[in-house]
């Protein structure tokens, strides 16, 4: 079968790979429909090449049809249509009990010290091979696939498997109280559904915060008040000119280790990137450093007492970070991998509804088959062609 596997430091390669096949009864094959590319893909585009090996299979925002199905998978059958969470997780064990299925005790990679293990993304979480491709074997398929009984078209459910999700549980840690603001950072694809979000949830004061014209423009389109990082000086002190001199009552962090505006540690992270593996690994691991803009925009722009949501993924172990101000003004901090099967059953509600509520079925820019991804990875990192989305066809 075809499949998109990565090969280099921003080398990305369609090949020829062998069919999945069922290794535990717990396993389905899915013929994959839909798939995304994820700004999380981005990062082993560039910055985790130590932790990947050419040939691996990536992408885990991915829907389809079930195609086989292992004998302890009882819920779903064959000709099934199924979107798939990110995480793969059991359903059974003491951490998915209690609803944190990204930190499954049964698929975590704890010789890593890692959570649980995840499509398409690197050694640290399992190697496991990811949907960007035309088939997917799906481990533990008696608790993870999510069935769609209704008939939208993919778009309407695709995102279930990853940013929706993550948008949703960002807005919901930030912990907005009634008649409260929400301060956005980034708007990519989690941070344009945060802010779609957050209007459904009820918050009214939203302010969306980045620097790409389009973007901004979708934002403002969505309802939020908008900040161009480019036209102003402190972007802590324009959300705090919008909220009676205050801060955001929460603010979410939508972008993650890869923010511009540092141009420093922009360059050690390219170069640790092109390290040898033995070499790199342990830098990363031990010395590693993220791109810090977005969060300390975030940490500088919620209200004393208010609470700072990060959605965006971080893997630095020495990053710098303002703790005299965050102790001062007394702020609380959610973050993590999102817990897709959490927020399932509300948001399939929502997105099963007659009427786009989120505007999932717009959010995509860029429709291409998947012999166009590798072109498509470096026209969505570049933010070229008022790129925000891409869904890719097998």
């Amino acid at each position: 079968m075809k499949a998109l596997t990565w090969q280099g430091i921003n080398d990305v390669q369609i090949k020829e790979v062998p069919d999945p096949v069922l290794q535990d009864p717990t396993d389905a094959i899915v013929r994959v429909t839909s798939t995304a590319i994820c700004g999380s893909d981005l990062h082993l585009y560039g910055v985790l090449a130590a932790f990947l090996t050419p040939g691996d299979v990536l992408g885990h925002e991915f829907m389809g049809i079930v195609e086989e199905v292992g004998s302890a998978v009882t819920n779903l059958q064959v000709g099934d249509r199924v979107v798939v969470p990110f995480n793969i997780s059991c359903g059974k064990c003491w951490m998915c009990e209690r609803g944190f299925f990204a930190q499954c005790e049964t698929t975590q990679n704890t010789h890593q010290g890692k959570g649980a293990s995840l499509f398409g993304f690197t050694s640290l979480y399992g190697q496991v091979p990811g949907g960007q491709a035309e088939r997917v074997r799906v481990p533990h398929a008696d608790f993870g696939p999510i069935k769609i009984t209704g008939d939208h078209p993919d778009e309407r459910y695709l995102y279930l498997s990853d940013i929706l999700p993550t948008a949703w549980q960002g807005v919901q840690w930030a912990e907005v109280p009634e008649g409260g603001s929400l301060c956005v950072f980034g708007l990519g694809p989690v941070g344009q559904l945060a802010v779609r979000s957050a209007r459904r949830m009820g918050i009214e004061n939203i302010i969306a915060v980045d620097r790409v014209a389009d973007r901004l423009a979708v934002a403002a389109a969505a309802g939020a008040q908008v900040i161009d990082l480019d036209e102003v000086k402190n972007v802590g002190d324009a959300v705090r000119d919008l909220t009676d001199g205050r801060g955001a009552d929460g603010t979410l962090d939508a972008v993650g280790m890869e923010a511009h505006g540092n141009p420093v540690s922009e360059a050690v992270i390219k170069a640790t990137a092109r390290l040898p593996k033995p070499v790199g690994k342990p830098m990363i691991e031990n010395l590693g450093i993220d791109r810090l803009a977005a969060l300390h925009g975030a940490i500088d722009a919620v209200r004393r007492g208010g609470t700072v949501s990060i959605s965006g993924v971080y893997g630095g172990a020495v990053d710098p970070m303002p703790m005299m101000d965050m102790f001062d003004k007394g702020i609380a901090l959610r973050m993590g991998q999102c817990h897709v099967k959490q927020w399932t059953d509300q948001l399939y509600d929502l997105v099963e509804q007659d009427d786009d509520v989120l505007g999932l079925e717009t959010l995509a820019t860029h429709r291409v088959s998947l012999d166009e991804a590798p072109e498509m990875y470096r026209v969505f990192r570049d933010k070229e062609d008022e790129c925000l989305k891409v869904v890719l066809t097998p």
